[in-house]
């Protein structure tokens, strides 16, 4: 700790803090650990916390040995301490019964005072330097309510292992700034803590509010000069104080009955006259009320007895009813100022929880609707009217309710900055444009887009007869009547909004009861909305680079004073800054969209027609979008099937792409019949040939390439149920035996693809008939959050069942090892084994004897006439007969003929050569070379392939 030495000045002792065991809770278990170690922890952590926390760490904060400073003597000035005792003082009494301890900090964050507590809270805070002259702010003691609070110039609320220091992980505090109400500035932070076990979220609430109330004292102080003023302004006019005061909205009593301004009436005449005190240049002005009434306002200087010096202005109304003044005694005492800045006889207020630091009770305003002034005049026009002069403000020029206007403004501007576009979703930008709007702004606000725009399309003209759907609404209270989210709303012509668009100008209705326009939209609905309050409405179209994408309607009602020109302004920077979010976001819409639909469009449809395998499969796409992972069935030869998962690395279109141009190799080079490894290696030479920039763009630039790209190629056959796997860095699969135990397939992993220079290795299995073969991405067993490993484990926990089906397999799996918010694609291929059995192959092995092509006719006739394919017979006597005979006389080593009757009758001649035969065309004079032009014209496909051996010729003929 410090201390001083003799001279006063300050010594800095290191402090050595242990870390206090305490019980993990919820989500933040481990997670503070692991955060130190380097690993990412955004999912256990609040968003605030880990934000904290980075800056500890950046700034070399350590949370199991701190450096904590002392200052002696510190205090703060005594305006600030006679606002802020009293509710201390309150604040304590609340919390006598409650093991909580009250701090109040200086604008740096040192703590002032440290109120209530018991013993044993007390002496645990002393341990950790948590009290009076310590220094608590973030930079020296990591998160914490008093200098995360500080930081983030909010209120905050941390409690346990949320903060960064071991030694404070037994507490929970929450902390918020006092600000100076007329200029934004900090000047202190409030601080509540107890111990974790104590610790309540309402907390934050109740240091917000006991903040709020010492900043409304602050500003109840800055009253005092225009009270001095209020007096010399009196005693000027003859009149002593205090004078009669009222407050507005009461009626008048006058010789001619009761009469009074409304409300909006007296909003306007009070804007106006803070216009008039704020502008030194002007000393007179003129106002039209409703009635037929005019008012005349008169700025005059005025000196107190002190020497203050400001200015007050006066009202004279013309016309209408006769108003005078109603002797209604004020309080002795001097009144203050309420949060409209009208003067009262009453304390002031607090602003209402949850409007935000920022949102504080204006500076002082007095308005006196009743202390005469001059004599009255009688009107001109002889009509028993009169205009009389009385105070409606007093005040010092460029001071006043005015200024924390602008300021209001600039911190509304800031957070909406912040707040709007958080997210690239259309939807989710339009609430928020709504939810920055209200309460702070207008009583009521909503948003309304094109479906287009919803779509991420281009919206096209967008004018007054553009249908539209209300996207976000906001209000104060549910009772509105106004159209709801989702509704579809197409605005008459003579609306504000279809002005608004059709003109793309703003429109402002100051007074909507005498809006004819806008009550024809729906007379019944909207009278219903004028009975609830609603008064003034502001539309703004939202435009963004040169293109309308919708309109935001802001209405008021719970506030008096209608919209005027400075509300406009304000109504569209707030728009502007909207729809710039809006458009990006629906041009990520598009471009996203565009992605899927290319993705989707490159991964397999459907189910091809097989019979060796029953699959199912599954694709997720990651939360970042679409990404590379691809996976395909595709029929073979011999009624083999080739099962296929890849993974291409990164997101977006070109991952997309890359993965639809992999495939379209994988089936071109299954068509060729290669073997697996043979495969994956015409597949890794691609790849390697595209990493070198070998193919080019459309416009003649190089082509950008493949990041990384692994795969795992599997062939399986029914008739000898063998199962040939290989792959490229790829996670090895899963087999499932009939009576549900698992194993992974031991399979050298070949490297990534692309690398070249090693060849692939293959392995072949037997699987008995009904089992499971399991092919996934790493995205299924790997994240940031769980290891390969424990994946892995995951995994054969939940495949050890018999007798599933690979659709509830694919389920299970799914339900037990995706995570909430996948950061990787996920594709899955569970497929069940058949076997072809003894009745559907017809297997003869051949001599090389030219005798033998008869004894094969008739071998396929007897066979086709046991299977009942009579109508095949001539047809495949006929290509047999040219096959078998090809290989005699072309080929070496043992020939043999076999007959399959799957989906289709397969018809096979192998032998021991490598040498293909090819079609072509024979001329008219050559006695041979039309043998395999007739099989290719009797048959549905043929076709070659290789084997360790030699060969094999083979046929297919769709069944009758």
């Amino acid at each position: 700790m410090a201390a001083r030495d003799r001279a006063g000045r300050l010594q800095v002792r290191e402090v050595i803090l242990l870390p206090v065991a305490w019980d993990d809770i919820g989500g933040l278990v481990d997670a503070h650990e692991r955060f130190l170690a380097g690993a990412l922890v955004e999912s256990d952590v609040r968003d605030s916390v880990l934000d904290s926390w980075k800056r500890c760490r950046s700034v070399g904060v350590t949370p199991h040995q701190l450096v904590v400073t002392y200052a002696p003597d510190l205090v703060l000035d005594e305006r600030f301490l006679r606002a802020a005792d009293p509710v201390l003082i309150q604040l304590s009494a609340s919390l006598a019964n409650v093991d909580m301890a009250i701090a109040l900090c200086d604008g740096q964050g040192r703590m002032i005072q440290r109120l209530g507590g018991e013993r044993r809270l007390r002496e645990r805070l002393d341990e950790v330097n948590f009290a009076p002259g310590f220094d608590a702010s973030e930079p020296v003691v990591g998160t914490n309510g008093v200098g995360t609070a500080l930081a983030e110039r909010n209120p905050v609320y941390v409690v346990g292992r949320e903060h960064f220091a071991d030694c404070l992980q037994p507490f929970a505090c929450a902390g918020a700034p006092v600000r100076n109400p007329l200029s934004g500035r900090i000047e202190a932070i409030l601080d509540l803590t107890c111990l974790r076990d104590n610790g309540d979220p309402v907390m934050v609430r109740m240091v917000r509010e006991a903040a709020h109330t010492i900043e409304a004292r602050l500003l109840e102080q800055s009253s005092e000069r225009e009270r001095a003023l209020l007096t010399a302004y009196r005693r000027a006019a003859g009149q002593g104080a205090p004078g009669w005061l009222r407050q507005p909205g009461h009626p008048v009593a006058g010789d001619g009955g009761v009469r009074d301004l409304g409300r909006v009436d007296l909003a306007v005449l009070r804007e106006k006259a803070e216009e008039l005190i704020a502008s030194p240049s002007r000393t007179l002005d003129e106002v039209t009320l409703s009635g037929g009434r005019t008012a005349t306002l008169l700025r005059r200087p005025v000196e107190g007895a002190a020497g203050e010096t400001g200015v007050v202005v006066e009202a004279r109304v013309l016309g209408g009813p006769r108003l005078r003044p109603a002797p209604v005694t004020a309080p002795e005492s001097a009144p203050e100022s309420d949060t409209a800045g009208t003067m009262t006889g009453t304390a002031a207020a607090p602003p209402p929880p949850g409007t935000g630091i920022a949102t504080v009770s204006p500076p002082p305003v007095v308005m006196c609707t009743v202390v005469p002034a001059p004599p009255k005049t009688e009107s001109v026009d002889g009509d028993g009217a009169g205009a009389e002069g009385w105070l409606l403000l007093v005040g010092e020029p460029g001071v006043g309710r005015l200024a924390v206007l602008a300021r209001r403004r600039l911190e509304l501007l800031h957070d909406a900055s912040v707040r709007i576009g958080t997210t690239l979703d259309v939807t989710r930008t339009a609430e928020e444009l709504a939810e920055v709007t209200v309460p702070r702004f207008a009583d009521f606000a909503a948003v309304d887009l094109p479906d287009s725009v919803l779509r991420g399309e281009e919206p096209g003209p967008v004018g007054a007869d553009t249908p539209l759907r209300r996207v976000a609404l906001r209000t104060v209270h549910e009772e509105i009547h106004l159209y709801g989210v989702g509704d579809p709303v197409e605005y008459l012509a003579s609306t504000p909004q279809a002005r608004s668009l059709e003109t793309r100008q703003s429109v402002l209705e100051p007074v909507l009861s005498e809006a004819g326009g806008w009550i024809a939209q729906d007379p019944a609905r909207l009278e219903r909305v004028l009975s609830a309050g609603i008064h003034s409405l502001i539309t703004v179209p939202l435009r963004a680079r040169g293109t309308t994408l919708g309109v935001v309607s802001c209405y008021r009602s719970e506030k008096p004073a209608p919209f005027e020109d400075d509300d406009l302004s304000l109504a569209q920077e707030l728009a502007a800054r909207a729809a710039i979010c809006i458009d990006n976001a629906r041009r990520y819409t598009r471009e996203h969209n565009t992605a899927l639909a290319l993705q989707r469009s490159l991964l397999p449809r459907g189910r091809p027609e097989q019979s060796a395998v029953e699959v199912a499969y599954r694709y997720l796409p990651a939360q970042a979008g679409v990404g590379g992972d691809w996976f395909d069935v595709i029929p073979l030869s011999g009624a083999r099937v080739a099962l296929v998962v890849g993974d291409v690395v990164g997101h977006g279109l070109h991952a997309a792409a890359t993965m639809g141009r992999l495939r379209t190799a994988v089936h071109n080079f299954c068509s060729l019949d290669l073997p697996p490894d043979d495969l994956l290696t015409h597949l890794d030479d691609l790849v390697g040939r595209l990493d070198r920039g070998e193919g080019w763009a459309v416009d003649g630039t190089p082509d950008s390439g493949i990041v990384g790209a692994t795969c795992l190629y599997a062939v399986y056959d029914p008739v000898s149920r063998r199962c040939t796997l290989t792959r490229a860095g790829h996670p090895a699969p899963a087999v499932v035996a009939p009576d549900g135990t698992v194993e992974f397939v031991d399979l050298p992993s070949g490297p990534p693809l692309g690398l070249g220079g090693m060849p692939f290795e293959t392995i072949e299995l037997e699987l008995a008939e009904g089992s499971q073969l399991v092919l996934y991405t790493d995205g299924l067993i790997e994240d940031r959050h769980r290891d390969i490993d424990t994946g892995l484990d995951l995994l054969r926990t939940v495949l050890a069942c018999a007798d599933r089906a690979p659709e509830e397999t694919c389920e299970a799996v799914l339900g037990a090892l995706l995570p909430a918010h996948p950061s990787d694609d996920v594709a899955l291929l569970v497929a069940r084994t058949h076997a072809l059995g003894a009745e559907q192959v017809a297997q003869w092995d051949l001599p090389s004897d030219p005798a033998v092509v008869s004894l094969s006719r008739a071998a396929v006739t007897g066979q086709l006439a046991a299977w009942g394919l009579d109508d095949l017979a001539f047809s495949t006597e006929l290509v047999a007969s040219e096959l078998v005979t090809n290989a005699i006389r072309h080929a070496t080593g043992p020939v043999q003929l076999r007959l399959l009757r799957d989906r289709a009758l397969i018809c096979e001649v192998s032998d021991g050569s490598s040498t293909s035969p090819r079609l072509r065309r024979a001329r008219t004079e050559d006695e041979g070379g039309r043998g395999l032009f007739l099989v290719a014209q009797l048959t549905e496909r043929w076709g070659t392939r290789y084997t360790p051996y030699g060969k094999i010729i083979w046929t297919e003929q769709p069944l009758p």
